[in-house]
Formats: C-alpha cells, structure tokens, sequence
C-alpha cells in the first residue's frame, strides 16, 4: 500500500503582509502592506483601522523572510498614522534569528543560592528588612573564651575608659550580653549582607559607574557608522517582507542554485530582452513626437531609412533568479536604469533615463521566455510608474511564492503583488499610492 504524500499546510488566514525597514541604527519599523481574509485581498494600512489596522494591533508578531529564509520576529508596539500621506507605520521590538537560537539553545543557569551548602538542606526565603535568625553554631563559640579575660578590667595600674568602664558582664544581665558578642561577631548591614547577591540598577549610580562597560556604549557606534564613507553608504535602511499568521506551511528559501557561468548567460539574455524593451520604448515616444511635427511623407522617407538598433547604457542592475514553485523553473527579474547614446534622430531621447523591470522564465529546453515587461523614463513618471523588486514572498500562504514591487510614482508609491502562472503574470493585489 503506497504511504500518503505529505502536503503543504495551508493558511486558513488570515494572513497579513508587512515590509520590514531595518534602520542602520539597529532599530526597526514595519509598514503594511497587504491582508488577506476569507480569500480575499484588502489593503492592510486601511482594513478595520478603527483607528488602528488590525495588521498594526499591539503584540502582532511578524516574521522577517528574506527569499522564504526566516531572518527574525518583529512585535508590534505602537502605530503611527502620517497625516499627510495618510501612511500608517508600527514600531516595536526586533529580534533577529540567531539571538532566538541563541536563547532557545541555552541553558538554564542553576547558582546556588546565598547561604545554601551541600549540607545545610534546602533554601530559605529571606526579604530584605526581615529580621534575621540567628546561626546556631557561630554565635556561643566566639562568647565562650571571652569569660576568663573578664579580669583585666580589675587591674588598678590600667587606666579605665567609657569603654572600658563596664567590666565582668555578667550573664543574669541582658546588655552585658549584647556587649560581649560585638567585639567577635560585627552588625552586618544591609550593603554587606547583599555584597554576593546579583542586584539590578536603575539609571547611572551614584558613585564609581562602570568605566569599562560606559565608553563603549556611547562611542563606538558612533564612530563606527560615522567614519568610513564605504561604511555609510552601505548602511542603507534594509527592507524585508515580514509575515503575520498564526497558520501557514513552514517558510522556505526559494533561492534557485546558480553556477556563475550559467549566471552570467542569464543575465546576458535578460540583457538582451531589456534592451528590446527600451528602444521600443524609445522609438514609441519619438514617433508621437515626430508624427505632432512632421508631414506624413516626410515620415515616410525617415521610416525607409532607418538606422541600426542601438545597444542602451545600463545602470544599476539588479538581476535576480528564483524558484517560486519549488519545481525547479528558474524564473528570473531584471530591474535597472538605462540610457540610449546619441545618434541622428534619437538624439533628443539620449536625454531620457529608461527605467525597466523585466520577468522571465526559462523552460527545459533552456529557452528564455518574457513573462512581464514594465518600462517607463524619468519625465512620465507621474502617469507611469518605476516598479521596483522587493522579494519574493508566500503571500497567500500556499507554499508557493509571489513577487512583490513597489511601484513608485512622482507623487508617492505602492505594492503591488504578482502571483507567475506559466508565462504571464497576474496581479493577486494592486495598491493606490496615497494622495
């Protein structure tokens, strides 16, 4: 009898979907993003914000994936609403991955407790201000030689002092008592009967603050992130799709294994596709503006003579290889800024700065198919916006793994969340930029 396959656990939702934007400061924020409810898709900064959203409630947990691969738990504390752009962001408290294995590997400390050895039995609960029981064997073994020294005092060659002046105590008394003990056994204050004892410190103390543990709190951080130019320029806010679910298959990388040969052939064809995408992008917007200025023979002759396709400029590269499905289909995004060099008629679009997202997919065969293309440039972008890649991210909670942009236009920006399907793209949620 063939054993039943195990399936992925399905979230039963809902299931929210954050960006995380770690600060070079070390501390962390969380912006809302999407949520999803009973199948359904609602903007997650406006979903039952009364006042607050429900993805922004305090002690919401989210955890922090990069390509699937946890990377720690950010907890909600408090959310903030900007009243211009009206965009709500949470802060709260971070922890990374390797301090939760760190805590979750370590053990228990047992010390012994004060006062407690191997022979005396089990502890005992002692309150600060109490009064103490008195030891049973220290307290009559010092008092026991101090009876036959009691004839000094009697001496009339030795001069007597208050001190001095109170000689025999006798036992019958009670003060002769307490004045015999103190000289052997000295009060114990509260200061030194806690000198071995862990204490907690509020604030700065008042006298002799740690020299060694001080300096280095307060300045090497800031020496740290301030010095090199190499050093802040890389310190960069970092921003990493968080998710919230209390259901949902056990996250995943979805990073798809490349050798850097077959890296660079793949890059190179994206490459390839971009630049397609750009000159006709470019040559789209020079046929409007010459079609406005030019008579239609005119357009003609310049059609019959056309020049040879350009190879664009490109910046800013960022090319980037997933295995969404765990099928091992390599579907690959290209994002990057590109220019055209001057020649004749598409002199006047040199000026431009092309900005395209590209998404492909290659099949058994090696083949490269384009899935999705996004261009726009630097003067349209108040009607057509730069789609930027975040990561890719499990945002129904099904296993499989969508890609999430941000889509960034001159007066604010989106998510926008894109679910690949053979080789096209289909939008699972596509948010308005704030007015």
């Amino acid at each position: 009898m063939l054993g039943q396959l195990s399936r992925p656990k399905i979230s039963k939702g809902p299931r929210a979907l954050g960006l995380l934007q770690l600060l070079p400061n070390g501390k962390a924020r969380l912006i809302p993003v999407v949520i999803l409810v009973d199948g359904q898709y609602y903007d997650a900064s406006a979903y039952k914000a009364s006042p607050v959203p429900m993805a922004l409630w305090a002690a919401t947990e989210y955890e922090a994936l990069r390509t699937g691969v946890s990377q720690g738990l950010f907890t909600v504390g408090g959310a903030l609403q900007n009243q211009q752009t009206s965009e709500w962001i949470a802060e709260g408290t971070w922890q990374t991955a390797e301090s939760l294995a760190a805590r979750a590997t370590r053990k228990p400390s047992s010390p012994i407790p004060r006062g407690l050895e191997d022979e005396t039995g089990p502890p005992v609960l002692r309150h600060s201000g109490a009064t103490k029981p008195k030891p049973p064997e220290p307290v009559p073994t010092p008092t026991a030689p101090q009876a036959p020294a009691q004839s000094q005092p009697a001496s009339p060659s030795t001069p007597t002092t208050p001190a001095q002046s109170q000689p025999a105590p006798s036992p019958s008394t009670p003060t002769s008592a307490s004045t015999s003990s103190a000289p052997s056994l000295p009060a114990i204050t509260p200061e030194q009967e806690d000198q071995n004892r862990p204490t907690l410190k509020r604030g700065k103390p008042a006298s002799s603050p740690p020299e060694p543990i001080v300096p280095p709190v307060a300045v090497t951080p800031k020496s740290a992130v301030h010095a090199p130019t190499a050093t802040s320029k890389t310190a960069q806010v970092q921003l990493i799709p968080a998710i919230s679910d209390a259901d949902g298959p056990e996250p995943h990388s979805y990073i798809y294994d490349l050798k850097p040969d077959e890296e660079l052939a793949l890059r190179n064809k994206m490459l390839a596709l971009a630049g397609d995408e750009v000159r006709a992008r470019a040559k789209q917007a020079s046929s409007k503006q010459v079609g406005a200025s030019e008579s239609p023979r005119s357009s003609k002759q310049r059609i019959t003579t056309r020049p040879k396709a350009l190879q664009p400029n490109f910046e800013d590269v960022q090319f980037r290889v997933f295995d969404l499905s765990s099928s091992n289909e390599p579907v690959m995004v290209l994002t990057a800024s590109a220019r055209l060099p001057e020649s004749g008629a598409q002199a006047a679009s040199a000026e431009l700065q092309y900005l395209v997202a590209l998404v492909a997919r290659q099949d058994i065969n090696g083949d490269v198919h384009k899935a999705f293309s996004n261009v726009t440039d630097t003067q349209h972008l108040d009607v057509e916006p730069k789609l930027e890649l975040i990561d890719a991210v499990d945002v129904d909670g099904d296993g499989r793994a969508e890609l999430l942009f941000r889509k960034i236009y001159d007066a604010g920006s989106a998510f926008l969340v894109y679910r690949v399907i053979g080789d096209q793209l289909y939008a699972l949620f596509d948010g308005i930029p704030g007015e």
